[in-house]
């Protein structure tokens, strides 16, 4: 229990980063840690203590196997992400170049 409190204590904290920081790359930051918070979480549901690895033997019964879904949406969701903050990071970069500063409150002082 303690993990999942610790999980909503880390996305917490991305989301606190996204909504309160003022500077664009702080911003992505607070993005990739409320990411990175969902996917603990994705793999803390899938967990199960002394769980086996699931691969199906002939000759073993069944018994308390770990479920590899979530594993398989947390991997699908690292790929996204990646993919998600190289754009973010090439938007900054863009707006770096044509305004000057990652500060968003100057940014909308410009308007231009």
């Amino acid at each position: 229990m303690a993990l999942y409190i610790l999980c909503t204590i880390l996305f917490s904290l991305g989301l606190y980063c996204i909504l309160r920081k003022r500077n664009i790359i702080k911003i992505i930051i607070g993005v990739i840690i409320a990411e990175y918070a969902v996917n603990l979480f994705f793999v803390l549901i899938g967990y199960r203590v002394e769980g086996r690895a699931p691969i199906h033997a002939p000759d073993q019964k069944i018994l308390n196997m770990v479920d590899p879904l979530p594993q398989a949406i947390v991997l699908t969701a690292i790929v996204i992400g990646l993919a998600t903050t190289a754009l973010l990071i090439a938007i900054a970069m863009r707006i770096y170049e044509k305004y000057g500063t990652f500060d968003i409150t100057k940014i909308k002082e410009l308007k231009g």
